[in-house]
């Protein structure tokens, strides 16, 4: 063969090669909970990063508009996976126990919930007891409302008298005196006060895990039909957030710019110090590191399942069994991603 053909005949080759592996790769539409803000980078440096790539998949990553919508998409089978708090997928079980497709949990990101109630020093506010009889404020949906009722219980708090409102005007309306405290999540809500005027330390934050509240956050959630139809896929998926994961929280600063990429507008300097907030209160917290990252405690599951049943007032009994499937999970040693103390 002529040397000019067979270059090109190696060449096409080579490009029919790369063309099919290409075409092999698995697409797994993803849904977030929240907007792109800082802990958004946990599954958007793994694409920016091609570790999905390297797993095979074509991973897309859309923005979310609360835990409830992204349990609802992936239930519905418009996302085949997403990424949502534990007690929403509990209570769409226990809520709809008819419906053919729910959503369960395949790996545990924050292992403590984010929620906490905040309030400003100058109101007197300094412990739970001290909300007894005062207006405390946040969206209906809000996963800290949701969950108020454990932390009353647990800290003995008394009646409290609720106002709901939009979530921007949540830290606004504290700053303004309109109500008295907020339920919110802490890397989100504090440094929305400091954005509205607050100083860090003129606020006090109860986090609900401090207050013996002991629920898990946000977890990665799959469909039934891709656990069924392709079950390697999510232990891909795991594999590949996993290798992200580790260099997120090694290099936040670093990762916030595969935020930055999805939305131009964002504060680097704002969101990486969300992401940090992030990483040291929730997903590389004292219960994670005792667990291990992406892991959960059965019998931790189990009281979580009870409180959110008496909590959320749910139709059903939440089945612990029903909402974790842990089969997926990666070896011990791609989930050795936490930071060494």
């Amino acid at each position: 063969m002529h040397q000019r053909s067979f270059l090109k005949a190696a060449a096409a080759a080579v490009t029919l090669a790369w063309g099919a592996a290409h075409a092999a790769d698995t697409p797994i539409k993803f849904q977030l909970d929240w907007r792109f803000e800082g802990p958004a980078a946990f599954f958007l440096q793994p694409v920016a990063k091609g570790y999905f790539k390297g797993q095979g998949l074509d991973v897309t990553v859309d923005a979310g508009n609360g835990s409830g919508g992204a349990v609802q998409r992936v239930a519905s089978g418009t996302y085949d996976m997403g990424f949502a708090d534990l007690a929403s997928v509990m209570e769409f079980h226990a809520n709809n126990p008819d419906a053919p497709n729910k959503p369960v949990a395949v790996m545990v990101v924050y292992n403590n919930t984010p929620s906490s109630v905040m309030a400003l020093k100058k109101s007197g506010i300094k412990t739970p007891a001290d909300l007894k009889g005062k207006k405390l404020g946040a969206p209906v949906f809000d996963a800290g409302r949701k969950a108020f009722p454990i932390f009353e219980k647990a800290n003995k708090v008394g009646n409290v008298a609720w106002t709901a409102m939009d979530p921007p005007l949540r830290e606004t309306m504290l700053v303004r005196g309109d109500v008295d405290a907020i339920t919110g999540f802490t890397f989100t809500s504090l440094l929305n006060l400091e954005a509205r005027g607050a100083k860090a330390h003129d606020v006090v934050v109860m986090p609900y895990a401090d207050f013996g509240v002991k629920l898990y956050g946000n977890v990665i959630i799959a469909s039934p039909k891709l656990i069924k139809e392709n079950p390697e896929a999510i232990k891909k998926f795991l594999t590949g957030f996993s290798q992200g994961a580790k260099d997120v929280m090694a290099h936040p600063a670093e990762a916030i710019q595969s935020v930055k990429a999805r939305d131009g507008i964002a504060n680097v300097a704002l969101e990486t110090r969300r992401l940090q907030l992030a990483i040291d209160t929730v997903v590389n917290s004292p219960d994670a590191r005792k667990e291990g990252f992406g892991r959960l405690d059965n019998s931790r599951l189990t009281l979580m399942a009870s409180q959110v049943s008496d909590a959320y007032a749910t139709k059903t009994r939440v089945k612990a069994e029903d909402v974790w499937n842990g089969s997926f999970l990666p070896s011990a040693a791609v989930l050795d991603v936490l930071p060494k103390k």
